[in-house]
């Protein structure tokens, strides 16, 4: 018997099927540029680069690290989303990465999911 998703995977699982057939090759078939993903939860944000082709980590930003921490009133507002996003466009381009693609994952994109785009925007990234 097949396992049933949730509706919460199955958007996660529509938007990164969205997402890799816009990023293909068409000449080599593989994908072409890392992907920004955003992961939203009711007192943090937490963006990372990965490289979906060797599978590891490039870059990393959330409001839990200490450096941001410090500088913010709370993890959950448009400010610290927006903060994020210049903390993971900086350390992108400090790993050699300038274009990516945004992952939204299972949230629309609005409020704090669209302030860290806005963010790395600011910060350099292109997507």
């Amino acid at each position: 018997m097949a396992k049933s998703l949730t509706s919460a995977q199955r958007r996660t699982y529509r938007t990164r099927n969205k997402i890799r057939r816009v990023n293909i090759d068409r000449v080599s078939n593989r994908e072409t540029r890392p992907r920004l993903s955003v992961h939203r939860t009711g007192k943090q944000i937490y963006a990372q680069v990965i490289d979906d082709i060797k599978g590891v980590t490039l870059a990393a930003a959330s409001t839990v690290e200490a450096d941001l921490k410090e500088k913010l009133k709370s993890g959950a507002t448009v400010d610290a989303a927006s903060a994020v996003g210049k903390a993971i466009a900086e350390r992108a381009k400090k790993a050699g990465v300038e274009k990516v693609v945004f992952d939204r994952g299972r949230f629309v994109y609005h409020g704090r999911i669209k302030a860290v785009a806005e963010g790395a925007r600011e910060g350099g990234l292109d997507f």
